[in-house]
């Protein structure tokens, strides 16, 4: 194995000078070899104990390296031990180079309207998913970045800026996705937005045509499909199962999409991660016919088990990808600070519809969250987060198991919230209706769905802005919703 994936390094370190730890140069290594075909599909790895012994490191180093592989989908693991997954096979450069090149010309005739326009200078409710622990917020460190933007900058932060945001802001986003999430990008492709909600419709506005095919997940994030109905697309939806969106081989025939939008990380509502292997095929199959990818980072920055999981932006090169994030569950929602990073070929090309498309606002809060990211208390509160977060979820996983045993409960391993699923007899948009008149604000499962179907049936239950105190009671009045919903007077329990 040593002659495949090379020794690791003692003491290697980032040009930033941060040392690397072994167990993140093992899993790069492994992923590169498995991606480059030196480890083929359903090579065996060897154990972790002889893994281990080879490559002299610890084997816990070598057991949270291949649970961090089983995570992303790069490898299956099973009684006859760990093996590599079936992934993707890439397309040839030139093949690549041809549908690249097409596409591109076919994306500036998108854009060839805009060539001669001239230039220009929360809910408090308990158990609410996507809402943060805003009484969590380092309120006292973000005032002094906002006083230290007022006092440098001001009056000319008053005026209109690059409409592609603040350039600094756009430089500290992209180094600290490159470092975070694995981004493939620099300053230059990272366009401010006024939340993720405003990226999606940029995307649609830059890439889209009405009546054009776009992809969604089902059940999924409720504001694609409304960005995609604005921009008066035809919506296909796509089931999403344990490992993420799901594409029938005959929907590229039959449907074929101009945009996809997936949340691979952490999809939302079901939590599911999208497998390495419908990662890469979903970028080659858009590549062949000169789609475009959403991907959406929900949530990617809470992950509660092993190492985050990495974008599939960066997952191979100039991936016709378009990664959308925002702060609004890092931070606040009010902030209202999102962003989408395009891909290098596009931002020549878009520099002129950006100009006629934005504005450039939120400047004095943008040169805040620069001095807030660089000052490291961004860091400090992800880190913060994310304890208080693992807390909050086994606080609701205990509730849970109380008050509906036995339960399927779908994600639990990134986010702010879990999904309970009910039974197709027990209407869950009427159990939330109740629920709502006690201030327990859990949502519908079957509200996330296009087609919805009996196993779209169930609670999106968020534990971000709930204290780990008040969660068991909150639990307990959801299931006296469903027992009264379900016409029976027990305690417990789903009927």
């Amino acid at each position: 194995m040593i002659e495949i994936i090379g020794p690791l390094e003692h003491g290697s370190v980032t040009p930033g000078g941060k040392t690397v730890p072994l167990q993140k140069q093992l899993i790069e290594r492994l992923q590169q070899a498995i991606l480059a075909g030196r480890l083929p599909a359903g090579a065996s790895l060897p154990s972790s104990r002889l893994l281990a012994a080879e490559l002299g490191v610890s084997r816990n180093t070598v057991v949270i390296a291949y649970d961090q592989l089983l995570a992303e989908g790069y490898v299956l693991a099973d009684r006859r031990g760990t093996r590599v997954s079936s992934l993707s096979s890439s397309t040839s450069h030139a093949a690549a180079h041809q549908d690249a090149a097409a596409t591109e010309v076919a994306y500036a005739a998108r854009l060839a309207p805009f060539a001669d326009i001239p230039s220009h200078s929360g809910s408090t409710a308990l158990l609410t998913p996507g809402t943060p622990a805003l009484d969590r917020f380092p309120l006292a460190a973000w005032r002094r970045s906002l006083e230290r933007a007022m006092e440098r900058a001001l009056p000319d932060l008053l005026g209109y800026g690059v409409p592609a945001g603040e350039p600094a802001l756009r430089e500290a986003i992209a180094a600290h996705l490159r470092m975070a999430r694995g981004v493939r990008c620099d300053g230059s492709q990272v366009v401010i937005t006024e939340g993720a909600q405003e990226a999606l419709k940029l995307c649609v506005s830059l890439l889209t045509n009405p009546g054009d095919v776009a992809w969604v997940e089902d059940p999924g994030y409720r504001g694609a499909k409304a960005a995609f109905n604005l921009g008066d697309l035809k919506t296909v939806p796509m089931r999403v199962d344990q490992e993420g969106m799901v594409v029938p081989p005959e929907a590229w025939r039959n449907s074929p999409p101009k945009l996809i939008y997936t949340s691979p990380a952490h999809q939302y509502p079901t939590g599911a991660v999208l497998s390495v292997a419908r990662r890469l095929e979903l970028i080659a199959q858009a590549r062949r016919v000169g789609a475009w990818l959403i991907e959406d980072d929900y949530d990617g920055e809470f992950r509660h088990t092993g190492e985050p999981i990495a974008s599939m932006q960066g997952l191979v090169p100039d991936a016709p990808v378009l990664y959308v994030g925002s702060f609004s569950k890092t931070m606040f929602p009010a902030l209202r600070i999102g962003f989408v990073v395009l891909p290098r070929s596009m931002v020549a090309q878009t520099r002129i519809a950006l100009q006629e498309l934005l504005r450039g606002g939120h400047r004095l809060e943008q040169v805040a969250l620069t001095n807030f990211i660089e000052a490291g208390e961004f860091g400090r509160h992800l880190g913060r987060m994310r304890r208080l977060y693992r807390e909050r979820q086994q606080a609701l996983r205990e509730a849970l198991a109380v008050h509906f045993e036995p339960a399927q409960i779908l994600g639990g391993n990134c986010g702010m919230h879990l999904t309970l699923r009910l039974p197709a007899s027990i209407s869950d948009g009427a159990v939330v209706d109740l629920a709502q008149q006690q201030r327990i604000n859990a949502r519908a499962l079957s509200g996330f769905a296009l087609q919805p179907c009996d196993e779209d049936n169930g609670l999106v239950i968020g534990y971000g802005n709930t204290v780990a105190e008040e969660i068991a009671a909150a639990v307990g009045v959801l299931a006296r919703c469903v027992n009264e919903v379900a016409g029976c007077g027990g305690r417990r329990g789903l009927p």
